[in-house]
C-alpha cells in the first residue's frame, strides 16, 4: 500500500497527514520528511496518524528519532490518534507514555505547551 504525507499549518505547528501503512518499506519516506520538517525549521510539529492502517516497529523507530530529533531543538512533538489499534501498539510497548498522544488535530494544537511533557516518567 502506498504512503500520503502532506503538510499543513495550524498556529504554530506544522501538521504532518499520515495516510496508508508505515512499514518497514515506506518508513524511510516518513522519516526523511520528518528530518526535512526539522531541518527546515519546523520547532512544533504534530503527526496526524489518523489515516494510517497499519504502523509496525520501522515506523515507530522513525516516531522516536523524529521526537528525539525536535526535543534536540528545544522543539514539541505530539501525535493524533484515536484508532483503538495503533493506540493499542503504543500501550504494549509503553510508548503511549512517552509520546503526547492527542485524540485530534485541534487538541494537539490548542496549545504549545500542551504537546510536550518536560518530565517524562522513567523508564
Amino acid at each position: 500500500m502506498e504512503l500520503s504525507l502532506t503538510t499543513r499549518t495550524v498556529g504554530e505547528h506544522t501538521v504532518l497527514d499520515v495516510g496508508g501503512e508505515v512499514d518497514v518499506y515506506t518508513a524511510p519516506r516518513l522519516r526523511e520528511r520528518l528530518v526535512e520538517l526539522v531541518d527546515g525549521g519546523s520547532r512544533h510539529v504534530v503527526v496526524d496518524l489518523g489515516r494510517v492502517d497499519f504502523l509496525d516497529s520501522t515506523g515507530l523507530g522513525v516516531l522516536v528519532g523524529a521526537l528525539k530529533r525536535l526535543r534536540a531543538a528545544h522543539g514539541t512533538f505530539g501525535l493524533v490518534c484515536a484508532k483503538e489499534p495503533l493506540l493499542k501498539i503504543f500501550r504494549i510497548t509503553a510508548l503511549d507514555q512517552v509520546f503526547p498522544i492527542h485524540p485530534s488535530v485541534e487538541a494537539a494544537t490548542s496549545t504549545s505547551s500542551g504537546d510536550r511533557d518536560d518530565n517524562p516518567p522513567a523508564a
